[in-house]
């Protein structure tokens, strides 16, 4: 075998041809060797392969180049690529750069007289992350699409995001705490990494007017899973499906207001707000009433005055983990006194009898749950406290307390009752009995919701 060492080869004739070998020979690039391509690549298309262009990320109307690949941004708008002339074995490929093909859509336009799969037409990429690779067949069929990526994968990444008070807990997570309406915004995240946990609490019910249930607590609603926002001690409401993943984009997020405390003897006070964030909504707490049946809603409101069943029915409507429970009786005879809230883990107490003499106790508000999602336990979530009463030439017997997590206390006879604490969601206590027109039960304590995820 004869070997030609040169630098260069050129063509005698200036702009001449070069031609290595005659029809049927077989020109063979031994391993190791590497052809660089500084022009333009012409009859290769039976490799299948492009030259993705990383240089310049197209916009707007472009005409594209056979043998190249483009990644094609239409996060400014729509997007036109014209393709070049048709020549058997030509290739050509779009991928969407910033994951926007749904949103603008990217047009692919045939050149001239030419077809796309057998079509004078347009064709359109409209599915976000959508990758399409063409090759020129025949003036029959034209272009031909030999691969098209409908849903190409991404590298998780950790979620980034704004809105509410943020923290930074345990190192490595974070916690965004909203006390009213706002906006978690997410600038990152994709795949598993971009999960979060939340507590999501309502605003608790009011409490009723004279000898009067206390408020339900608003609905408590949280998840936990320990891979998702670190090992933190949860409440026993906790689902362990956490929410996600989510990607880049707003999430409104409502704060629910508690419930007016009661202003008329047989009308129960209003209940609590919604607070809801993503997929998850906590109902308001039931108000309490001063004569009847206390509300429904995320827990009851507690039965006024010597009212028994029904009572005011807590997890309405109904989700699983409950996020809370029943108000509470007013069955204490003679004289009668309110029952208790519901709570988010405790039912409402009934008014009990002393045991001595004719007066009688009010309920006290259930409990509500703790949990330690921003770093340390809190409570939230507590029943309103019963309002008392003392008959006639008898000495005034308790109120009925509030539940821990922000549930507010009763009074008896007379006084102002205790509203909930703000931002737990605590049901506000019910007012005891008075002559004359006696004073309004309390309000509600307003809702809050919290959301923790690994950052890094």
């Amino acid at each position: 075998m004869s070997e030609i060492k040169v630098n260069k080869v050129s063509p005698r004739a200036a702009c001449g041809t070069v031609t290595l070998g005659d029809s049927g020979d077989t020109i063979t690039i031994p391993s190791g060797v590497t052809i660089t391509n500084a022009g333009t690549a012409n009859g290769f298309g039976a490799t299948g392969a492009v030259n993705w262009n990383t240089s310049s990320i197209k916009t707007g109307t472009f005409t594209a180049t056979a043998g190249e690949g483009y990644f094609v941004n239409t996060s400014g708008g729509t997007s036109t690529a014209n393709l070049p002339a048709g020549s058997a074995g030509s290739i050509v490929a779009f991928s969407d750069y910033a994951r926007n093909f749904q949103t603008n859509n990217l047009t692919i336009s045939p050149n001239g007289s030419e077809k796309i799969g057998g079509v004078a037409a347009d064709l359109t990429l409209d599915v976000d992350g959508q990758a399409l690779t063409l090759v020129y067949v025949d003036s029959t069929k034209g272009w031909i699409n030999v691969q098209n990526a409908e849903d190409t994968e991404l590298a998780q990444q950790y979620i980034a995001a704004t809105g509410g008070t943020v923290t930074t807990v345990d190192t490595n997570f974070k916690v965004h705490t909203f006390t009213g309406p706002g906006t978690f915004c997410i600038s990152a995240g994709s795949g598993n990494l971009a999960k979060l946990d939340y507590v999501v609490v309502a605003g608790g019910g009011g409490g009723g007017k004279q000898i009067a249930g206390g408020g339900g607590a608003g609905g408590y609603r949280e998840s936990h899973c320990s891979t998702v926002s670190g090992p933190y001690t949860a409440s026993p409401l906790a689902s362990s499906t956490s929410l996600g993943p989510f990607n880049v984009g707003a999430i409104p997020v409502t704060v629910g207001a508690g419930g007016a405390g009661g202003t008329a003897i047989p009308t129960a006070a209003s209940s609590g707000g919604n607070s809801i964030f993503s997929s998850i909504t906590s109902a308001g707490g039931g108000g309490g009433i001063g004569c009847g049946v206390g509300a429904n809603g995320g827990s009851g409101g507690g039965n006024g005055k010597r009212t028994t069943s029904p009572v005011g029915q807590g997890n309405t409507p109904p989700v699983s983990p409950a996020q809370g429970t029943n108000g509470g009786q007013a069955v204490c005879n003679p004289g009668g006194a309110g029952g208790g809230g519901g709570g988010a883990t405790v039912v409402g107490g009934n008014s009990v009898s002393p045991g001595s003499g004719p007066g009688c106790n009010a309920g006290n508000g259930g409990a509500g749950a703790t949990s330690s999602i921003t770093g340390s336990p809190v409570a939230r979530g507590g029943g309103g406290g019963g309002g008392g009463r003392a008959s006639p030439g008898a000495a005034a017997t308790p109120a009925g307390t509030g539940g821990a997590g922000g549930g507010g206390a009763g009074n008896a006879p007379s006084g102002t009752a205790t509203a909930g604490t703000a931002n737990t969601g605590g049901g506000g206590g019910g007012t005891g009995y008075e002559p004359g027109a006696g004073a309004d039960g309390a309000a509600g304590g307003s809702g809050i919701v919290i959301i923790r995820y690994r950052f890094q």
